[in-house]
C-alpha cells in the first residue's frame, strides 16, 4: 500500500503518516525509485517467512536422502524469494502423527508459509486438512513438487501401517503377526521389482 492508504488505514493524517515513515516506525516501508513511498502489508508480507519441512521414511542412506532434499527445498524457497525462517527435518513415517519436530514447527509463529517438497513428506493422508487449517490462520502451504510416486516410501509406509493394526489387534503378540505381513509386503515388492529369491 501506499503512504496515502496507511494514513486511512491507520486514522490519521498524511503529514503524520509521513512524520512515522521518516523516524522509522513503518516496519518495512521503503522509497521506490519515483519517490513513493510503499508499505508492505504485514500478513502477506509475513508469508513471505518460510519454514521448510523436510522429511524421510527410515532406512538405508535416509540422512543423506534428507540432507539432500532439506538442501533442495531450501534454494526453491530462496530462489522464490521466501525467507526461510526456520528449516526442520526429521526421519519417519508420512502415517505417524506424532512426529515429535513436526508438531514443534506447526506450534511456531514465526512463519507464514509452510514449504515442502511432496505433500506426502508432510502427510500421506488428509494433507488437504493440514491445508484448510493452516488457510484458516493466515498461513498456507508450497508444494514444490505436486507429483510424487515413490514406490519405497509408499511400501514404508504400509509397513507402518501394518504394525500400527497389528498393536491394535494383538497386542503384545503383535511383532510376529507383524513381521509376517511385512516379509508378505517385501516378497511382493521384491517380486515386482526381478529380485525374487524362490527358496
Amino acid at each position: 500500500m501506499n503512504l496515502s492508504e496507511y494514513a486511512r488505514k491507520h486514522g490519521i493524517q498524511y503529514r503524520a503518516a509521513w512524520n512515522r515513515y521518516k523516524a522509522g516506525k513503518i516496519k518495512g516501508a521503503y522509497q521506490d525509485e519515483v519517490g513513493h513511498i510503499i508499505i508492505p502489508d504485514p500478513e502477506e508480507n509475513m508469508l513471505m517467512d518460510a519454514a521448510v519441512y523436510s522429511r524421510v521414511p527410515d532406512g538405508p542412506k535416509r540422512h543423506t536422502r534428507l540432507a539432500a532434499q532439506q538442501e533442495r527445498v531450501e534454494r526453491w524457497a530462496v530462489k522464490n524469494g521466501y525467507r526461510v525462517a526456520v528449516s526442520v527435518a526429521e526421519v519417519g513415517s508420512g502415517v505417524n502423527d506424532k512426529r515429535r519436530k513436526l508438531t514443534a514447527l506447526l506450534k511456531r509463529d514465526d512463519w507464514g508459509t509452510l514449504i515442502v517438497e511432496h505433500k506426502d513428506r508432510l502427510t500421506r493422508f488428509g494433507f488437504n486438512w493440514f491445508r484448510l487449517f493452516l488457510e484458516q490462520r493466515g498461513r498456507r502451504i508450497v508444494v514444490v513438487n505436486e507429483n510424487d510416486n515413490d514406490r519405497a516410501d509408499l511400501v514404508a509406509d504400509l509397513i507402518a501401517i501394518i504394525y500400527s493394526f497389528c498393536a491394535r489387534l494383538y497386542g503384545q503378540r503383535r511383532s510376529e503377526h507383524a513381521k509376517k505381513m511385512t516379509r508378505v509386503v517385501e516378497q511382493a515388492e521384491a517380486e515386482r521389482n526381478g529380485e525374487v529369491n524362490h527358496e
